[in-house]
């Protein structure tokens, strides 16, 4: 991904690369670019491309050899029609061939069509031949670091028997090096093995005794599971994982709601059943609704899941139960740039609002909250979140834990 968003890859390792690269003298080097405009300003990708290009010519090492959205290289919910695209594009030289990414991609954003959805490109010669194609024999070393969109594209490239769609000729002794390990095994050769991280929420609650769902849609399946586990692909002792898929269009901007009514149903259903400890989803739409870009959208989707929470807080209190509510970052609260009036689609780095909500503390929280709204004044960090779970629980806080039990600040 050639972006400095900093949230799947950074520019600066592919620099870094092609460095190394020109010092071990390699000969023919390639990038196939994924454009971002998720993380990023939507029509940001030009000028990344030409910070690349200009490092390129200083480097005397590289060329551009093919080009796509993130929407088609880096998906995850299983669109393996989308994958296909990117791995034709890259193995096979399908796409719209050109020899100027310039102005065939200002084409696109003259087209309201920006960096996260724009099709394959081929760069090609003036033989009108792809300057360079992942074929036999190749190194493909793939610089994203973060795994949930990492994954489907390396086992296109990687998997002796995948299935998923026609690979035609499966290109014979190929040396993928992933960044970071996507899943177990895959890819073999990897830079960075992820340090082991121990007593997560989920391993603490496990280790006690206690049951618990971690539910979301598709979108944000990866966000419940193995993220806040630690890296940690299955789950522990007492705790289910529960999958809702994410509705199938194209744009979340026509379908606000997502998937939000069914999660919500399962969680109820579950809160009733009387069945889980501890329940944390991850509701995606403030954060994929709020990356189309589109405003009225974005309120839609926020107002919705307003009923959705309204929904669960009525149940957790019928039960006598403790709700937090809060984010891991900004998005969808501010979609313009006030200073360019430009649409923002990237996240923001704003505190996030947390809320606790519990009959026993009703009235008791701090007189206004209109002093920290602006955000100048957080109270806490995300780390805080999980100490103040285990306060809730009267379960005590494991040394690896670093965080505060924020019931101890908000009630000051």
């Amino acid at each position: 991904l050639l972006s400095p968003g900093g949230v799947h890859s950074y520019m600066d390792h592919l620099f870094a690369l092609l460095e190394l690269a020109k010092k071990e003298d390699v000969k023919d080097v390639f990038v196939h670019a994924f454009l971002d405009g998720r993380d990023t300003a939507p029509q940001a990708g030009l000028s990344y491309l030409k910070i690349l290009d200009s490092q390129i010519h200083t480097l005397e090492i590289g060329k551009v050899a093919t080009l796509c959205g993130r929407f088609f290289a880096m998906d995850r919910d299983n669109h393996w029609d989308r994958i296909e695209k990117a791995y034709e594009m890259m193995a096979q030289g399908r796409g719209k061939k050109i020899q100027d990414f310039y102005e065939e991609i200002q084409s696109y954003y003259a087209q309201n069509i920006f960096d996260e959805n724009i099709e394959p490109l081929v760069i090609v010669d003036k033989n009108d031949k792809p300057v360079g194609l992942v074929q036999d024999h190749d190194a493909l070393i793939f610089f994203n670091y973060r795994a949930d969109r990492a994954r489907e594209i390396t086992s296109a490239f990687t998997e002796d028997d995948f299935q998923k769609f026609e690979r035609g000729k499966q290109i014979r002794d190929l040396f993928f090096a992933g960044m970071t390990a996507y899943s177990k095994g895959c890819p073999s050769k990897v830079a960075f093995r992820e340090e082991k991280v121990k007593m997560t929420l989920a391993e603490t609650l496990s280790r006690a005794g206690l049951s618990q769902m971690h539910i979301a849609e598709t979108e944000k399946y990866a966000h419940v599971t193995y993220f806040f586990d630690g890296g940690c692909e299955k789950p522990w002792p007492g705790e289910d994982y529960v999958l809702i898929p994410s509705p199938r269009n194209k744009n979340y901007a026509e379908i606000p709601q997502m998937s939000a009514p069914e999660v919500t149903r399962r969680i109820i259903q579950g809160l009733k059943a009387k069945k889980y400890d501890f329940i944390v989803v991850n509701f995606a739409n403030p954060d994929m609704v709020g990356h189309t870009g589109n405003l009225g959208a974005t309120i839609s989707a926020i107002e919705f899941l307003d009923k959705c929470l309204e929904q669960i807080v009525k149940v957790v209190l019928a039960r006598r139960g403790a709700l937090i509510i809060t984010a891991d970052h900004g998005n969808a609260e501010e979609l313009l740039d006030l200073k360019t009036g430009t649409t923002e689609t990237k996240h923001s780095t704003n505190p996030v609002p947390v809320i606790l909500i519990t009959e026993d503390l009703k009235g008791k929280g701090r007189e206004s909250a209109l002093d920290y709204i602006d955000g100048r004044y957080p109270l806490g960090l995300i780390s805080d979140i999980a100490p103040t779970v285990l306060a809730f629980l009267d379960i005590p806080k494991p040394k690896e834990m670093t965080g505060i039990n924020l019931l101890e600040v908000l009630l000051k």
